[in-house]
């Protein structure tokens, strides 16, 4: 793949986790789950492609992007920092955890969703300055088996369709 077009790709594809992230502050996950701050995680999405199509290194630029319109355009400095803090340590866990020949897309996808809740609660360790936030992690790495398993299946379907029209993943 040519530089323009893994640009225009990267572009499109920041673009693209703008929209979602928009998008799921519509849905009231909320009345299903009755935990503070549970989201789908429909963002995520478009990082586990975006290691698939274009590599970590493209990823990370996606997800920092991401993060920072994102806070710009109605999340605050608070909100940047719980977003980079989760986004940078799930696409870690997710890059290594795809070059392990034992995780699926499911794997990859259910690890970077628990990672992103482990980096978001030591954000709020760290910014609350208290321990005892930590209990609320379990909760939200139960719910992370199920949003984990919806994103790969929505990555998965979406790689599907893109490598069909000839665009090869990364080795």
């Amino acid at each position: 793949m040519n530089k323009t077009r893994k640009l225009a790709l990267c572009a499109l594809m920041i673009s693209l986790a703008l929209a979602l992230s928009y998008v799921e502050r519509f849905i009231p996950l909320q009345l299903l789950i009755p935990l503070p701050g549970i989201k789908l995680g429909l963002a995520n999405i478009v990082t586990l492609i975006a290691i698939y199509l274009l590599g970590p290194v493209n990823a990370l630029a996606i997800v920092v992007c991401r993060c920072f319109l994102g806070s710009l355009f109605g999340g605050g400095i608070t909100a940047l920092m719980f977003s980079l803090s989760g986004g940078i340590l799930s696409l870690v866990v997710m890059s290594l955890a795809r070059k392990l020949p034992c995780f699926s897309i499911y794997g990859v996808s259910i690890l970077g969703a628990a990672a992103h809740n482990v980096g978001q609660i030591c954000m709020a360790v760290l910014l609350m300055q208290s321990h005892y936030v930590a209990a609320y992690l379990p909760y939200l790495l139960l719910v992370a088996l199920f949003t984990g398993f919806a994103t790969a299946k929505a990555g998965a379907g979406t790689l599907r369709a893109l490598t069909a029209k000839g665009i090869p993943f990364v080795s």
